[in-house]
């Protein structure tokens, strides 16, 4: 991952350096560098330029060091939204049409440049995951189906190589692994949804791997309107089982 520098820089070419990896996503939020020795040897520096180049990138809040634990990325998504507008939000169900609005657009442009951009590792990376996504579908395990959909859609993101864009999936899927919006549950256990989550997520890998950007759009939309199809249909369905539950019979 890392490389000697320009010695003619120094300290300022081993942040550029860091700097960069951070900036296209190679380095995220919470991950440990090497230990001091290595990472001087990996940038072939000495360790009181690198102790140098640390400090510059602490006072930027782009790393943090703790105690008796390492240095690591710090963390550089936060939270999207305050915690009073999370909570507005969650009273306030109209905005999740909103937020399927803005998935739908980002999420298929992100699957259209990838079609284009994506490098081999890349489509190795999607395919590694579809072949996790069968294996646990396969064994029932919800829970890391639910991770590896999180992660596919991380995956897809890198692939668009645009870092805004990536930046702001990495928010948007935060709100996404915190249940901000809707629980994931929910919609496991609507009869074919597991079925069809997984032929979606294949059909946008499929699109990116034959670099048919269109088709990945496409499928990518289909997913995000599929998704949001299922949830209403499952409230509205919670909805009539209230009534009918309010609903006490006649008595003669």
């Amino acid at each position: 991952m890392f490389r000697p520098v320009n010695h003619q820089k120094t300290a300022l070419a081993a942040v550029e350096q860091i700097e960069d990896l951070i900036l296209k996503g190679v380095l995220r939020s919470g991950d440990r560098l090497p230990a001091e020795r290595d990472l001087a040897e990996q940038l072939a520096v000495s360790r009181p330029v690198l102790r140098d180049a640390l400090k510059l990138l602490e006072e930027r809040e782009l790393i943090e060091a703790r105690r008796g634990g390492g240095t690591f990325v710090a963390d550089l998504i936060g939270p999207i939204f305050s915690e009073a507008i999370i909570q507005l939000i969650s009273r306030h169900p109209s905005a999740k049409s909103d937020y399927f609005e803005f998935r739908r657009g980002i999420e298929g442009q992100a699957a259209a440049l990838a079609a284009d951009r994506a490098a081999p590792s890349d489509v190795k990376r999607l395919d590694d995951i579809i072949s996790q996504m069968n294996a646990a579908h396969v064994a029932g395990d919800r829970r890391a189906e639910s991770l590896l959909d999180v992660a596919f859609h991380h995956a897809v993101g890198e692939a668009a190589h645009n870092v805004v864009m990536l930046h702001t999936l990495r928010s948007c899927y935060r709100l996404l692994e915190n249940g901000v919006f809707y629980d994931r549950g929910r919609l496991y256990h609507q009869p074919t949804a597991r079925v069809d989550l997984l032929a979606q997520h294949a059909a946008i890998a499929e699109a990116i791997r034959s670099g048919n950007a269109e088709a990945a759009r496409r499928a990518s939309e289909d997913h995000i309107d599929y998704v949001q199809k299922a949830l209403a249909t499952a409230e509205d369905l919670d909805q009539r089982e209230y009534l009918a539950g309010l609903r006490k019979p006649k008595t003669d």
